[in-house]
């Protein structure tokens, strides 16, 4: 007999949560409140598409790419490996991805989460880890559809040529960011966390869980 074991790999949104720097900070407020006169609470919600988890979609980075409302799913749903790459800051590159996969059989899933935070931060962090284009256009001649990041982005905050984002456009790869993988051990998994759809936007948000079978 087995046991199914999900893994919440989604930060919280909350107001005043961090956001990258000038980007839409998260509002909530009250549209309807449940009193003598309205049957039902309704929110007012006031947010980026890259609050929390989030999917990025080739819109954000190419002026003719697809939104996130017309992409295709498969890639955000199915078999996923994580792999822990902890203080690989600056930059995560491809020798040091290999030395940490090397313990994991083969062959890679199409789905890839790597954990570079040894704790999600609670404030912005400007110096968070990036993916060498090198690591991304590996990952794209192993078969990988998805690669997925506990950071802010896969290319620095600073950058105004987003090469790591190219390099996934290469490869018509998908790209989740901001995933909370601080309570997830590395091994294979399977990846649930479908975009919104959004039929205009750069990105959704996403709740992103992984699934595990466990023996009784």
């Amino acid at each position: 007999m087995e046991s199914t074991m999900l893994y919440d790999i989604s930060p919280p949104l909350y107001a005043g949560m961090p956001v990258w720097p000038g980007d839409t900070a998260l509002q909530e407020s009250p549209a309807w409140q449940l009193d003598a006169h309205c049957p039902v609470n309704v929110a007012r919600l006031t947010l980026s598409p890259h609050s929390g988890a989030h999917a990025d979609a080739p819109l954000h980075y190419q002026a003719d790419g697809l939104p996130i409302g017309r992409v295709d799913l498969d890639a955000y749903l199915g078999p996923c490996r994580v792999v822990h790459c902890l203080d690989a800051t600056p930059l995560l590159t491809l020798p040091r991805l290999q030395q940490a996969l090397a313990s994991q059989p083969d062959p890679l899933p199409p789905r890839l989460l790597i954990r570079c935070y040894r704790q999600f931060p609670q404030q912005w962090d400007a110096n968070f880890c990036t993916m060498d284009p090198a690591l991304i256009h590996w990952l794209g001649q192993q078969g990988v559809r998805l690669i997925g990041v506990d950071t802010a982005s896969l290319d620095g905050a600073d950058s105004k040529t987003l090469d790591a984002h190219h390099a996934v456009a290469q490869h018509g790869m998908a790209i989740l960011e901001n995933l909370w993988l601080d309570e997830t051990p590395p091994g294979d998994y399977e990846l649930i966390a479908l975009p919104l759809k959004l039929i205009n936007l750069d990105a959704s948000p996403v709740r992103a869980v992984l699934r595990t079978t466990l023996p009784r």
